[in-house]
């Protein structure tokens, strides 16, 4: 596809967007393009005259009204993009490409305490006469030529981009990273059970990151847990439903009473979280299925807390009869917050609030469950009432982003 879409776009400035593990989708390659294409058009919805173009290994955004600093903004949050760039649009000649690179670079090199650079350049049109080492080379000196600047192409304090289109040259100076991943909606949807903790926003993140969409589940145990705590969950979901580009729909579920008699056939209360989370994926199933999700997902950590032994982790998840995904299993605490902070959830999350899973447990709750024995507890309760009742009597409230 040309990606000469605009007429006087020569001395313009547009984004470019690059994807990464999309080119590894062999004859399915297309679908997942036209996903990003959908995506980042979504992202740049509130961008007057803004348009997404396809074109070989790219998308190429012109940024309307809104300039290209704020199409940066929105792109920089589209799953299924590795990084963007502001380019400048110029015409498929070494002279003029090379002009750019020196007026790049002169803006660039004063932001830097010993400013190297080098130049990388990258030809869609394989037709273009001038081979990229070579266009490198003659664009880097000419930056050498006009500012004096040194070259370290191991450790350049600076990029100067070069790409030649088939009706365009761009050049540019900087590399914004995206979330990487996949487009949102690609691989399904998945019912997330979130909390007010900083894990389970993580987890519903990288979920969206392997191309899920979000629908959430909440547990909400009053008087025990207040309305501030609800609250402070559907800001949770509203900040994720910004990185989904579309509304998310939390689901909460009145659990006190449930929470209660399971408690109370836990006895010691050493079983209590186990019996807990064995009640809330029956329930998110019920939930998902509804959605027309695949599968729940959670924010489970293995060895995280004594709930979270692959022992306990095994006895929960037979509970469910959908693959329960668990995409924060490998993280460690420090890591989780890091995403968290990356992400924009950590602030919110640490936020005071009181969580059901750490109502009514004792001090040293069961780290080595036997699921005979947990199924046998819970025989003596009609779960599947109670599971039927908690589905029930959820509401819903919609999250925008």
């Amino acid at each position: 596809m040309s990606d000469d879409v605009e007429t006087g776009a020569v001395g313009g400035e547009v984004v470019l967007v690059r994807w990464g593990e999309i080119f590894l989708k062999g004859d399915n390659r297309g679908f997942f393009e036209r996903a990003l294409v959908d995506r980042a058009t979504r992202a740049l919805s509130r961008s007057a005259g803004a348009r997404v173009v396809k074109t070989h290994g790219r998308l190429v955004v012109w940024p309307g009204e809104a300039g290209a600093r704020r199409a940066v903004r929105a792109l920089e949050r589209v799953f299924g993009i590795s990084s963007v760039s502001p380019a400048r649009v110029v015409a498929r000649d070494v002279a003029v490409i090379s002009a750019a690179a020196v007026e790049l670079a002169r803006a660039e090199a004063p932001r830097h305490a010993r400013p190297t650079f080098k130049v990388e350049s990258r030809r869609s049109d394989k037709r273009f006469p001038t081979g990229s080492m070579e266009l490198s080379r003659t664009v880097g000196a000419a930056v050498v030529g006009a500012l004096t600047l040194p070259v370290d192409v191991h450790n350049p304090a600076f990029t100067i981009g070069v790409e030649i289109g088939f009706e365009h040259a761009f050049v540019f100076a900087e590399v914004v990273p995206g979330p990487g991943g996949l487009p949102v909606g690609v691989t399904g949807r998945v019912e997330l059970l979130l909390s007010g903790g900083i894990d389970s926003p993580v987890a519903g993140w990288l979920m969206m990151k392997r191309g899920c969409a979000l629908g959430a589940t909440y547990f909400h145990s009053f008087p025990y847990t207040g309305e501030k705590t609800e609250d402070k969950v559907a800001r949770l979901a509203a900040q994720l439903a910004a990185w989904q580009l579309e509304p998310l729909r939390l689901t909460i579920v009145p659990f006190t009473d449930a929470q209660k008699q399971l408690r109370d056939l836990s006895g010691d209360g050493k079983l209590a979280v186990v019996l807990y989370r064995r009640a809330m994926l029956r329930v998110a199933e019920r939930i998902a299925a509804r959605a027309g999700a695949a599968a729940p997902a959670t924010a489970e950590a293995l060895a995280q807390v004594a709930s979270q032994t692959l022992e306990n982790l095994a006895v929960i998840g037979a509970a469910a009869t959908l693959p329960v995904l668990r995409p924060c299993l490998g993280h460690d605490k420090l890591e989780t917050i890091a995403l968290a902070q990356r992400i924009g959830t950590y602030e919110t999350s640490i936020e005071p609030y009181d969580d059901c899973c750490s109502l009514f447990v004792p001090d040293h709750p069961e780290t080595r469950a036997k699921l005979a024995t947990v199924t046998n507890l819970e025989s003596r309760l009609d779960i599947t009432a109670m599971t039927d009742d908690l589905a029930s009597r959820a509401v819903t409230r919609i999250c925008p982003p």
